[in-house]
């Protein structure tokens, strides 16, 4: 497709949001595409209660596993619906739900360490929004106290919380570390994730030997010498 016509298939609408024809997003097929740091999220997405959406994605669910041709008076699938549903709202996508956010306890510096704290190889698991399909990888966080520190497993939690939406690597990555700058009160924020994506390596391309790496950095990592430390602080091996 030539320039002049992606250009013709993207444009803004009133409220300032990227549209993509249906033609364009037929054509770009696997490619890659980020429209927004923020989760794409519907005005009313939260109107309906957690048991609402359950008993909503449990008759679609059904309706997509009955157009497949299962048997669903069948032991093993008749209760597939449902715990589908469940799994959604209440698992895998709970991070879509601002009121899921973990409580980011802060305290006093005391001990006044000013140097970087690294806390690597956080697991994770999200999804792809593009095929719904698992994104599986380690996240590596970073942040230098601007007086106020916070709870090591905060810092995971903020991981999971995030991770637990349909996503997209790179936004996935910046949603972390925005929140820890907004959290924390401070610029000095490093995150680097290392993820498997299933959309290329069970479909598609079907590469089980690749991954994808991103990274943010700001404040202080920006500067080479402190963005050198916190990737010499991840090829260490940890202690367990």
């Amino acid at each position: 497709m030539k320039q002049n016509e992606i250009l013709s298939n993207i444009h803004l609408n009133e409220d300032n949001k990227l549209v993509i024809s249906d033609m364009m997003i037929d054509e770009m097929g696997d490619n890659h595409l980020l429209t927004s740091v923020d989760t794409p999220l519907r005005e009313d997405a939260f109107e309906l209660s957690d048991e609402e959406k359950i008993a909503t994605i449990e008759k679609h669910f059904r309706a997509i596993m009955d157009a497949l041709g299962l048997d669903l008076t069948d032991d093993s699938l008749k209760g597939t619906p449902r715990r589908v549903a469940k799994m959604y709202v209440k698992e895998i996508f709970q991070g879509l739900n601002p009121a899921n956010m973990p409580k980011m306890a802060l305290f006093e510096n005391k001990y006044k360490y000013n140097e970087m704290l690294v806390e690597k190889n956080i697991s994770f698991y999200s999804n792809c929004e593009h095929h719904f399909v698992p994104i599986m990888g380690k996240a590596h966080v970073a942040y230098i106290s601007n007086g106020k520190v916070i709870g090591l497993s905060k810092l995971n939690r903020l991981v999971e919380y995030f991770a637990k939406r349909p996503q997209v690597q790179e936004r996935l990555t910046m949603q972390i570390g925005k929140k820890l700058q907004e959290v924390l009160g401070t610029d000095d924020v490093a995150v680097m994730i290392d993820a498997k994506h299933l959309c290329v390596s069970s479909r598609g391309v079907k590469d089980d030997t690749s991954s994808t790496i991103t990274a943010f950095y700001s404040g202080a990592f920006k500067e080479e010498s402190r963005k050198a430390e916190f990737l010499k602080y991840l090829e260490l091996t940890t202690a367990f």
